[in-house]
């Protein structure tokens, strides 16, 4: 094949990469095997339906029919027995946690209304009865739950607090002498809100509320309470609401507002699994601290972080799926040929807005693999012990955050990658990208999610030194004084380029290193944690303003700090995956991939790390040379590392992915070569005035 052949087919790309002898070769199959992960049979399965045409998103429906819509496509669900994997093998279902979330991340391809949706149904309102309930609840209505038969609601959020559950204002009040809690909203911002299947379809609802017995408030506790008559779908009495409306994305989803005016409910539909109420309005629970409890409750239900983590993952793979597949066809702008144009992807700038973006998701996607195989481990009862718990909650608060903006500036990017065309429904980049939007502030606002992470952080930063003596701690500030000195004075920056004896090669070397970039990217972590951790000693004996007021003084480097943590799982994650690989050429290509999303975090931080002296003014320079090399390399490989995603055209359903874009630039090509052929073609005006230049110079010489 030649060179132009080659190219056209989208294979080749620039002289850097195609100078070498020899490429490495992706093995695309396995691959694509390892990607799918430990619940590949359960992907591939949910992936089969998510191509059904039924499942599909119907652009241009009102709200409206977009909900009637979506309600329809959760029957499908039942009947092809995609919602009991994570529920009790007493009522039907398979006990199989991991598969169940795994099947649940991949309906993001045939709707994101419908996977929320059925989320809402199974994951959270079907998820609380199982999980905060106990076997008389799960008998009496998970079949219900599961058979669509009790359409239902997961009632926490309020109109007047989000993220801060603790603080709900909705009560629960124990009456002895009915053996009832009457459930009551006092105000208006106590309102339950954003609730999806709350304004039509719910006719039941798990409540949150604070639980107030014998004049003590235990605080938050779960209540099932049921919302509307079944025949005639008005709200029961007490009960009322609102719809929500239209909303930015998501509109298959029937969002709406609740509220209760002194509803009784029976002592019973308490979810008591972790805290009790006897008919005389004794309160026990197996968990004698409050906030433990409170933690140990929400922690029950991390499979929502879950879930979103990797349905972002998958909405990122399926935009860089389309995107790289067109700038492998479309041609723009005659930079190295008079006759022919180039390809999108053979420009430097178009690889540096896609294949970090590639390198970004891959990370992404080993590190939620590794996400989900902990929740399974808890929720499995294999690996199931407090410390377990907390390291779930933590590594899920971590992750779902940066899986969610990536996958929305990963959409917005291809969007405009793709040009017009990126903009047109017909390629589902502005219908993804509205559909996610939400993902980055539901099921935990994903800033407030970085701050959970950074005082885990922080706990386990000062567990260190907890029973640390005064010479360990005198040890401990002189060696962070000596390492301060070093960094402000550069002599690690000086350091580092006697080592490089100012080569850019061994810089290149030296950065490009897998315990190089390990060792920049844990230095980071570590030195962000120790400075806040030593900034807020002793903060917990002032006075509550005063601490909460030191505290909000570092809260930015506390969340930056967090975030550095979270990326550096990724690059863990992406190298622990590196181990896996058999196939010499595919590892080659997945270990560039990696050094890119190392890199690209380093370069975003390279500020700090050059205040910070951890490197040299002439390593700083290559990160961004070396990055651009690697750029090269990847290109040939492009086309397999979106390919091993596995998503075929039914899945993508984006009409400049279909090789439509190839056959048009052909026809253009062949015209103009033919017209070329024929000598009939005009003749350029540059190219008369170049000849009329060039005749009068040479009659003057």
């Amino acid at each position: 094949m030649t060179e132009l052949a080659d190219r056209a087919a989208g294979r080749t790309r620039n002289p850097a990469a195609s100078s070498a002898k020899v490429l490495p070769a992706v093995d695309v199959a396995a691959l694509g095997e390892q990607l799918l992960g430990k619940w590949a049979d359960t992907r591939r399965k949910s992936r089969a339906l998510a191509a059904r045409p039924e499942l599909h998103k119907t652009e241009g429906l009102t709200h409206t029919e977009h909900r009637k819509r979506t309600f329809g496509q959760l029957k499908v669900l039942v009947e092809n027995g995609a919602v009991h994997r994570a529920f009790p093998r007493s009522v039907g279902g398979s006990d199989d946690h991991g598969g169940n979330v795994a099947g649940f991340q991949e309906l993001v391809i045939a709707d994101p209304s419908l996977q929320i949706k059925a989320g809402v149904q199974w994951g959270l309102f079907g998820s609380a009865v199982n999980h905060l309930g106990t076997g008389e609840h799960h008998t009496k209505w998970l079949p219900g739950i599961m058979s669509l038969e009790i359409p239902g609601c997961f009632a926490m959020t309020e109109t007047g607090h989000g993220s801060d559950v603790a603080s709900i204002a909705t009560t629960a009040s124990y009456d002895p002498a009915t053996e009832e809690f009457v459930l009551h909203t006092p105000f208006r911002a106590a309102w339950k809100d954003y609730i999806g299947n709350a304004a039509s379809d719910g006719l039941a609802a798990v409540v949150f509320a604070q639980l107030v017995t014998k004049g003590v408030n235990h605080g938050v506790h779960a209540f099932y309470v049921e919302l509307r008559d079944p025949e005639t779908r008005e709200f029961l009495p007490g009960i009322g609401g609102e719809d929500d409306g239209v909303k930015g994305g998501l509109n298959g989803i029937d969002n709406g507002r609740l509220h209760f005016t002194n509803v009784r409910i029976p002592r019973t539909n308490l979810l008591n699994r972790y805290g009790d109420v006897a008919a005389d309005g004794g309160y026990s629970s197996p968990i004698a601290s409050p906030g433990r409890r409170f933690f140990t409750m929400l922690g029950t239900l991390v499979q929502g972080r879950v879930s979103l983590d990797g349905a972002a993952v998958t909405a990122s793979k399926l935009a860089l799926k389309t995107a790289i597949q067109y700038a492998t066809e479309r041609r723009q702008f005659n930079a190295s040929s008079r006759t022919d144009e180039e390809v999108l992807l053979d420009y430097q700038r178009h690889q540096r807005r896609l294949f970090t973006r590639l390198a970004t998701t891959y990370a992404a996607g080993f590190a939620s693999e590794q996400l989900l195989q902990k929740f399974d481990d808890v929720f499995s009862g294999r690996h199931d012990t407090d410390e377990d718990r907390q390291d779930l909650e933590t590594l899920a608060a971590a992750l779902k955050p940066l899986s969610t903006w990536h996958a929305i500036d990963t959409l917005q990017e291809c969007r405009e990658a793709c040009g017009g065309a990126g903009f047109l429904i017909e390629n589902r980049f502005a219908s993804l990208r509205a559909d996610l939007d939400v993902y980055a502030t539901f099921e935990g606002d994903n800033t407030v999610l970085l701050q959970l992470v950074a005082k885990r952080l922080l706990t386990d930063y000062a567990k260190e030194f907890r029973n640390a003596n005064f010479g360990v701690l005198a040890r401990y500030v002189v060696g962070q004084a000596t390492g301060a000195a070093i960094h402000r004075t550069g002599l690690r920056g000086v350091a580092q380029f006697v080592a490089d004896s100012g080569s850019v090669h061994k810089a290149a070397i030296a950065i490009r290193d897998e315990a190089g970039q390990r060792a920049l990217l844990t230095d980071r972590v570590q030195t962000m944690v120790a400075e806040v951790g030593s900034a807020l000693k002793g903060a917990n004996k002032l006075p509550q303003d005063k601490g909460a007021a030191l505290f909000n003084k570092h809260q930015n480097e506390l969340i930056e700090a967090a975030q550095a943590h979270a990326e550096l799982l990724q690059w863990e994650a992406f190298t622990e995956a590196l181990g896996k690989v058999a196939d010499p050429g595919t590892k080659v290509v997945l270990t560039w991939l990696r050094d890119l999303f190392g890199l690209s975090l380093i370069e975003k931080n390279l500020s700090w790390y050059l205040m910070n002296g951890r490197l040299s003014m002439q390593r700083g320079r290559t990160v961004g040379e070396y990055i651009n090399r690697l750029l090269a390399r990847i290109r040939p490989h492009a086309l397999d590392l979106v390919d091993a995603f596995g998503f075929a055209p039914e899945h993508l359903r984006a009409e400049i992915a279909t090789g439509a874009e190839k056959l048009r630039q052909d026809e253009a090509r062949d015209y103009l070569r033919a017209q070329r052929a024929s000598g009939q073609a005009p003749v350029d005006e540059k190219i008369l005035l170049a000849r009329k230049g060039h005749g009068t110079k040479s009659s003057g010489a």
